[in-house]
């Protein structure tokens, strides 16, 4: 049966260690699964909610974006193990109304951990913290709207507020978002792609003319190659594991790149069929342990050898390696491409990778040999100070093996939250084109602002300097979320509004402006009345493919509204104050929305997303088909690249390496595998042998004798950018883990105050929390802290008692 929320919060020093994996998923998987959701729903719940998880006519998994299986192949069970913690988390039994926050004040909240707070239960009622208040109270929905209106209003610019949102926010209520923002009259609209993906969002519009994936799921089972780099699928993505294993059914070979041997790299046992849960399959045929940052050199490695091997078959009057029709035909810029790569430095390639160049040539190798091959990258690709020129130098070896555009090849950038690339389809962007703002004039009568917004970062640099004083966020933990965590709850404290669209509690809440709302909505997994009618929404995965999702649950308490209510409850309320009083807004354009019909029936929300979005068109009819429709992506298609030169377009960068100074490690942010995102759902980071503590370091064997550490140790950690003060993140454990000598590893949120806000990759502001420049030093006591700290005896009894030998999957 359910259990009731934790009381105490946990000790995240309190270490323990089990054996590292060598095949993710499982038997284990599925007991953690049903563990879990039976713990937080309670078994009947448990039953009819996992049922219709990721099914035709069932709800959309609130977690990753990997694509579902055709209509007719999907399996009764159509999720993961951390899928069904997500749905979990959402369909909890446990509850928190006003009760809990008269119990609890806002510093007493701020104190907790991530962890403690997530694990409360579903928001119940509308709360205000009013001004001077340490505690949120009950306030109506009407009264909460006017409030934000007035707020609104009341501003001298509209560019004083931004507008933040999460990749769990629906199709329906983005557009809807959006719409009000611009009506408004800002262009501020930051959201968390600003802070994940969109390195990959700018380098694919500047080299194929669309910042999406250009693969299919059938593309990814029938390729030849799949190259899985600064990617974890077995914790971040695991239903892609069912991909990999029928591509190497198929005769696929794998190609991983990683600093950390993850056990989703290596093999999958899964858990649909006998023969997979009793052997498992190996996966990963070759493994590269990528240095931190090292690779772009990998990649203009890789083209160089391609194009060598190339010009001395055609010389010895073989075919070539090289789609040469494919480069002539649909790219331009090859010429200074091959010039730039064909004069490669090795000894900056070997020393910036940490590879060997056998090692390098067996890699490239498996390009040379390979029909078609998709490459897949996420985060460990996206989050660097190159990550820009990085994705383009991968986009170039595909163009050379003309591997866009064909079956089983092509670029995927696998998206990490559930909606997060249908939120930018339908506007969520600070900077969208005009062609997207023109229609949208057209359809709506109002001429939308055209200067551009800002994104997360700048929206950061806006609050903390006081340009910006009204936050509103649609989902997510923006606090948690962000880097440079000591910046940015200074920023939202400076707030004179801060808005949460929540289903549960998380530290942006805590971490408030000195006005504050959080306005609770219904999850995925409940049924949506609103309008007196049962609605659907819907969603887009990372492959392009939009379809229906209609919860099932009733409402977690009668007080939740749908966020496209909310959205349009707000539209109205603003709308109506600045009738009566003018002020900062457009009310007339907000006035002129049919809110009311919105609200009333989604499908006259889908109507005005086909006249509005690119290549929507007939959106409410297809939506309606079993498993929905893909949208138009014209280098996939047709190999057609609507960039300003008409091709696909070649890029040459110089090579970047990362060059840490001597003493210094490179630090990567990651997740547990007992997370999703800024939510914890456990304690257990299975896969890697790490257990009950969060706070840990890990660290290579031969880093922590040369820094003069033990395996076990407490330890500070403290990060070094130009110019600004030392950042500290104090008191974690040192575990002993197979990383590149000079690289380390940390679980975010809790290292995302080391991340530095002016560290963003070049092109794309994107925070670089894969590349930090950190030392580790044993922990001392500092400022306020009452904490015991490490001593030899301390850190023996720790030994004796755990087993910390870390074993590398084979």
């Amino acid at each position: 049966m359910a259990t009731d929320a934790p009381v105490q919060d946990i000790d995240e020093l309190d270490l323990e260690r089990g054996h590292v994996h060598d095949k993710a998923a499982g038997v284990t998987a599925v007991a953690v699964a049903l563990s879990r959701s039976v713990e937080q729903m309670g078994l009947v719940r448990t039953a009819r909610t996992l049922s219709r998880l990721n099914q035709v006519d069932g709800f959309d998994c609130t977690s990753c974006a990997w694509p579902d299986p055709a209509t007719g192949e999907r399996h009764l069970a159509e999720f993961c193990e951390n899928g069904a913690k997500a749905v979990a988390e959402e369909a909890t039994l446990r509850r928190i109304g006003p009760e809990f926050f008269a119990r609890h004040s806002i510093t007493d909240l701020a104190q907790k951990t991530d962890y403690w707070l997530g694990q409360q239960g579903r928001l119940t009622h509308p709360v205000v913290r009013r001004a001077g208040s340490e505690h949120y109270e009950a306030i109506s929905w009407e009264d909460a709207f006017d409030l934000l209106a007035d707020r609104l209003a009341g501003l001298d610019s509209p560019d004083e507020a931004l507008f933040y949102t999460s990749g769990r926010t629906s199709n329906e209520a983005a557009f809807l978002y959006q719409l009000l923002v611009r009506a408004y009259g800002t262009n501020n609209l930051p959201d968390c792609s600003n802070m994940c993906h969109e390195s990959t969002s700018v380098a694919l519009a500047e080299t194929i003319g669309i910042g999406k994936g250009s693969v299919s799921l059938k593309d990814v089972q029938e390729a030849g190659l799949l190259v899985v780099v600064g990617q974890n699928p077995g914790t971040n993505h695991p239903r892609m594991l069912s991909a990999l294993e029928i591509a190497k059914k198929n005769g696929a070979k794998i190609l991983a790149v990683n600093p950390l041997p993850e056990t989703g790299l290596m093999g999958f046992k899964n858990p649909q069929h006998v023969g997979g849960v009793v052997r498992g399959i190996d996966l990963a045929d070759e493994y590269l342990p990528i240095r931190i940052g090292g690779d772009m050199a990998l990649w203009q490695a890789i083209g160089h050898l391609l194009l060598r091997w190339d010009e001395e078959s055609r010389a010895a009057g073989g075919p070539g390696v090289v789609d040469r029709d494919f480069l002539a035909q649909y790219t331009t810029g090859f010429e200074s491409y091959a010039e730039n790569v064909r004069d490669l430095d090795w000894d900056l390639v070997l020393r910036s990778t940490g590879l060997t160049r056998e090692q390098i040539t067996t890699a490239a190798g498996m390009f040379r040999d390979s029909p078609a091959t998709v490459v897949c990258w996420a985060m460990g690709i996206t989050q660097h100070r190159h990550a820009v020129a990085t994705i383009k130098e991968l986009v170039n070896v595909a163009m050379l093996k003309g591997d866009i555009g064909r079956p089983g090849a092509g670029l995927c950038p696998v998206r990490g939250h559930s909606n997060v690339q249908g939120d930018r389809t339908m506007g969520i962007w600070e900077k969208v084109p005009d062609h997207f703002l023109d229609a949208l004039a057209a359809e709506f009568g109002f001429e939308p602002p055209r200067e551009h917004g800002h994104d997360t970062v700048d929206g950061i640099r806006a609050l903390r300097d006081g340009e910006a004083k009204v936050f509103m966020g649609m989902g997510g933990n923006f606090v948690s979320a962000a880097p440079d965590t000591d910046v940015v709850e200074a920023a939202m404290r400076r707030a004179g509004l801060t808005v949460h669209v929540s289903t549960k509690l998380n530290r942006s809440h805590a971490v408030c402006g000195q006005e504050a709302l959080i306005l609770p909505v219904l999850g995925r997994t409940e049924k949506d009345m609103t309008g007196g009618r049962e609605q659907a929404i819907t969603v887009e995965d990372s492959m392009s493919a939009v379809h229906a999702s209609r919860g099932r649950l009733p409402a977690a308490s009668p007080h939740l509204k749908s966020e496209v209510d909310v959205v349009c409850s707000l539209g109205e309320a603003l709308a109506r104050r600045l009738a009566d009083r003018p002020g900062a807004g457009d009310g007339a354009a907000l006035g002129s929305i049919g809110w009311s019909a919105f609200r009333s029936d989604y499908t006259t929300i889908r109507r005005a997303i086909s006249r509005v979005v690119p290549s929507a068109a007939a959106y409410a009819e297809k939506v309606e088909r079993p498993g929905g429709f893909v949208l138009p992506h014209p280098p996939r298609d047709s190999r057609t690249f609507p960039t300003k030169q008409g091709k696909a377009v070649m890029s040459t960068s110089p090579l970047e390496t990362i060059e840490v100074p001597e003493g210094r490690l490179l630090l990567q942010t990651l997740r547990s595998h007992d997370q999703f995102n800024t939510t914890i759902y456990g304690l257990d980071d299975r896969y890697r042998g790490i257990k009950l503590a969060r706070r840990v370091v890990m660290m290579n064997e031969a880093d922590i004798a040369a820094h003069g550490l033990r395996d076990g140790q407490v330890v500070d950690i403290a990060s070094h950018w130009p110019g600004e003060a030392d950042r500290w993140a104090r008191e974690f454990r040192v575990v002993a883990y197979p990383t590149p000598e000079g690289c380390v590893a940390s679980y975010y949120p809790e290292t995302n105050p080391l991340v530095p806000l002016e560290s963003a990759a070049e092109g794309s502001n994107c925070p670089t929390s894969k590349s930090v420049v950190v030392t580790v030093h044993p922990s001392r006591p500092h400022h306020g802290d009452e904490r015991p700290h490490d001593t030899g005896e301390v850190e023996d009894g720790w030994k004796k008692k755990h087993d910390v030998q870390p074993r590398v999957p084979s």
